[in-house]
């Protein structure tokens, strides 16, 4: 009851403090208030882009490695026309992996280039393709929507097929049902015979509806899978049970032994996989999140030396409050939480009023520019803490003073 009684008298007071001096209050908080805004705004954001990233990544395949000419990070060390001399992933190579890597559940290859698609009188400039084995759907996310994915025998033979995007599906058949119709690629007819559902815009650029997949083999006939302009991966996918080290020990084994070369040269191939991109977002969002840190930081200073300035000017102002308190027989104890209340009450209101600021600005986000942006847990309990922590120091010191005070003399001012 003693304790309730306390909190009361204390919000009482609290409140009291914040009706009375509304302009010196608003300045007082303003300072708590962007600093918790500068944090966890930045928190926010941070997540939102890490969580758009990494389901981009996601998309491109879970558990797979892959095989390539270039490495998506450099050794600093090694000579740029190294990797130059490099030569490209083979079709033989491929097929070899195949047979040879015990720890892959699917292996595929693609080659990559844009082109331009036409029908009837509809033309799209610069398509992206991708010429990929039967498996890609394996090693890749294809959700298709609209018919279905390429057969083996399809794939093998060549067929003039292709699975398309639902942009492509859109633009280049003016909406209607693309399944079955044919459109011109390089001069041949194509076949559509799927289109994959609605992505939307990826942070990687890596979405499906602004492309067509077609069969490797048929890419072949048009295309020759040597050139550097194709962009030719292997991709190779990870048994359950098997990490990606394992198979990347085991791939580095199989790309020596195909190419033959001897101990001591270096690897004329590269083997990358998603985690490289993880982690070198992972670093960037840390940097941001320093950064965000730092600026909130400063704000929340100057806001909490303002709260410090509003509890001293509420003790002076209540002198002779405390000094009858006191003579009544409150003890050291109930001044000194009844100013820390006070104190952490005041920035409990700025830091919830960034909050909020912060809420409304997700709610724009998401759904006026279509950009998913969350107010997570974490982040509105991080901002929470925060606040009465500084609330806590800044209220430390006025409260402490006016728990010391003398009754008598306090009467008296």
């Amino acid at each position: 009851m003693l304790l309730l009684k306390l909190l009361k008298e204390s919000l009482s007071f609290a409140i009291n403090a914040l009706v009375a001096n509304k302009l010196r209050t608003f300045l007082s908080l303003l300072g708590v208030t962007i600093g918790i805004f500068s944090i966890i705004s930045v928190y926010t954001m941070v997540d939102a882009l890490e969580k758009s990233i990494q389901d981009s990544i996601s998309s491109l395949g879970d558990r797979v490695v892959y095989v390539q000419k270039w490495p998506w990070s450099f050794d600093r060390n090694q000579p740029w026309w190294e990797y130059m001399q490099r030569p490209q992933p083979t079709i033989k190579e491929f097929r070899n992996i195949k047979k040879m890597s015990q720890g892959a559940q699917a292996v595929a290859m693609n080659i990559q280039g844009s082109v331009t698609l036409k029908h009837k009188s509809n033309s799209l400039e610069n398509v992206r393709f991708v010429g990929a084995s039967h498996a890609y759907n394996q090693v890749a996310e294809v959700n298709i929507e609209q018919g279905r994915y390429f057969t083996e025998n399809e794939s093998n033979s060549g067929s003039p097929i292709a699975v398309i995007g639902a942009n492509v599906g859109k633009n280049l058949f003016g909406g209607l049902d693309p399944i079955g119709k044919q459109f011109k690629f390089m001069g041949r007819n194509v076949t559509a015979v799927g289109m994959v559902k609605k992505e939307g815009e990826s942070m990687l650029g890596n979405s499906n509806d602004d492309q067509i997949i077609i069969p490797i083999n048929f890419a072949r006939t048009l295309f020759n899978e040597r050139s550097e302009s194709m962009s030719l991966t292997i991709r190779v996918k990870a048994k359950e049970h098997i990490s990606n080290p394992e198979l990347m020990d085991e791939l580095t084994g199989i790309m020596r032994s195909l190419r033959k070369l001897k101990p001591v040269e270096k690897d004329n191939f590269a083997l990358n996989e998603l985690d490289m991109l993880s982690k070198g977002f992972g670093e960037l969002f840390s940097i941001v999140n320093i950064a965000g840190s730092i600026i909130g930081i400063f704000s929340i200073i100057v806001g909490g030396f303002s709260i410090a300035n509003i509890m001293f000017v509420s003790v002076k102002e209540r002198t002779s409050i405390i000094g009858i308190q006191k003579a009544l027989g409150a003890k050291n104890f109930f001044i000194l939480f009844q100013f820390l209340f006070e104190s952490i009450f005041l920035c409990l209101v700025g830091g919830l009023v960034g909050l909020f600021i912060i809420f409304l600005g997700t709610l724009i986000l998401t759904y006026g520019l279509d950009f998913e942006v969350f107010l997570t847990l974490e982040n509105i309990i991080l901002g929470i803490s925060i606040s009465v922590v500084i609330g806590l120091i800044s209220g430390f010191i006025p409260a402490w003073g006016a728990s010391r005070m003398d009754p008598v003399e306090a009467i008296r001012r």
